[in-house]
């Protein structure tokens, strides 16, 4: 007992010694276990990082295949299309050879409406039965792109349906791919007639007339038989060249009242070679998607026919046979709008024809015929020609000209005639009966009084 009081102080300072020493043990345990948990977590969001970067490329490497897959389709899509461009030009000009996806800008038709023009009237000429320059225009269809296709990624893509080109009126047509010829006959009828009564006199009262009442009916028939043939220079530019023979046929009956009543019928003839036409076509832009396509066209025609002044007169300057041309020189030119719009198009034309002036010096019926100069005419035309099928195809518009007066001197008078409004409603069709040639039918139906009564066009187009 004394012992452990003496000693007590002693084993109180070792006690508390061992205490110290151990206190830093037992404190670096749960720092150690913190580390170690520290380092299990980032382990695993190594591991982690590896297996999203190992995904990462492995979608990389998807990506990529599928680009290029997508690209493999692209250029399949471009071939078709090229395919399909090249076949509705050879339908819409009926024929087979032109090489698919060849270097014609315009892929479906160039158009060129060429609005006809009125010719201007003549002095002893109908202004419904000269020639009448027609319209030409080309149709064109958009390279607008196309989806991407719906099948899965590395299918072959499906079959692409082939679009039809509308046909659109007389004259339109492709733009002749280079080097190639296009023969085209056709056959022009032309229909007018008229109906007038006048009265110069004094009417009493209704029914009661007192002076000479005259009555005119005239009916006036044209059939124009005309070669054409256009060649293209350029895979943008064509030339064309027409030639047509021309027969008519005028019947007029007058019967004039007054004293007596007297009944007059004559009937005259014509027919010669027509005026001969040079023409050229020039499509102005590229084909772009959603965009309009522009083709300016230039006419010139020489007076090859037999002009109005050329016939025989009697002795009161009436004539005794008919004309077959116009007498004058004509310059026309123009531009043709076309618009695609599946499965059509819509066309618009706008020209301005002028005729050269020239002295005729010559005296008939009594009378010397000094200068004369005929009036020139504005035209404009619109409407949308649609498939049907890859064969057969409709269009439908209207046409209007306004032709100026025509001046003439007789002796030292200037006389001046009416401007005229020709105004007709087009109506036409178009069907392929081989690779080569195609019969279009094209329909005028006046709607204005200075416009003929009907007018009907048959052509056979046939490429070489």
């Amino acid at each position: 007992m004394r012992y452990a009081q003496r000693h007590a102080p002693h084993l109180s300072g070792c006690l508390l010694a061992l205490m110290a020493g151990a206190s830093p043990l037992v404190a670096a345990r749960p720092v150690q276990a913190a580390d170690q948990a520290t380092d299990t977590r980032l382990a695993e969001i190594k591991q982690a990082l590896q297996a999203q970067e190992s995904r990462l490329d492995s979608q990389q490497k998807q990506l990529a295949d599928q680009q290029k897959t997508l690209t493999t389709q692209q250029a399949e899509i471009d071939r078709l299309r090229a395919e399909r461009d090249g076949l509705l030009a050879d339908i819409r000009a009926g024929r087979s050879d032109a090489p698919a996806g060849s270097d014609t800008a315009v892929p479906y038709a160039s158009l060129s409406p060429n609005t006809s023009s009125a010719p201007a009237p003549l002095s002893g000429s109908d202004a419904s039965t000269s020639g009448t320059p027609a319209m030409t225009v080309s149709q064109v269809e958009p390279m607008r792109p196309d989806p991407l296709p719906q099948q899965p990624v590395g299918a072959a893509p499906p079959p692409k349906k082939v679009e039809e080109v509308a046909a659109l009126p007389e004259h339109v047509g492709v733009l002749t791919p280079k080097g190639k010829l296009v023969f085209t006959p056709s056959l022009d009828y032309v229909r007018s007639s008229s109906n007038r009564l006048v009265f110069r006199g004094v009417e009493i009262v209704p029914g009661i007339q007192v002076g000479v009442i005259e009555a005119n009916d005239a009916d006036r028939d044209s059939a124009v038989a005309t070669v054409a043939m256009r060649y293209g220079l350029t895979s943008r530019l064509e030339v064309e060249a027409r030639i047509p023979y021309v027969y008519r046929h005028d019947r007029v009956t007058t019967l004039a009242q007054r004293d007596e009543t007297i009944n007059r019928t004559t009937e005259l003839d014509g027919q010669q070679i027509g005026d001969v036409e040079f023409s050229a076509r020039y499509q102005l832009n590229e084909v772009r998607p959603g965009r309009a396509i522009f083709v300016a066209n230039a006419r010139i025609k020489p007076p090859t026919g037999l002009s109005p002044y050329d016939v025989g007169y009697d002795q009161f300057g009436v004539a005794t046979s008919l004309a077959t041309g116009s007498g004058f020189w004509a310059i026309e030119g123009g531009v043709t709008m076309l618009y695609p719009s599946d499965p059509g198009v819509i066309f618009g034309s706008l020209s301005y024809l002028h005729n050269v002036p020239r002295d005729i010096d010559k005296e008939i019926g009594g009378a010397m015929v000094g200068r004369v100069e005929p009036g020139d005419a504005i035209s404009a035309s619109l409407g949308f020609g649609l498939a049907l099928n890859p064969r057969f195809s409709v269009s439908f518009g209207y046409s209007h000209s306004f032709i100026f007066p025509t001046k003439t001197q007789i002796g030292n008078t200037i006389q001046q005639s009416n401007s005229l409004q020709v105004g007709s409603l087009l109506m036409g069709w178009s069907y392929r009966l081989s690779d080569r040639m195609t019969l279009t039918n094209n329909f005028e139906f006046g709607v204005t009084s200075d416009a003929p009564d009907m007018r009907m066009v048959v052509a056979a187009p046939m490429s070489f």
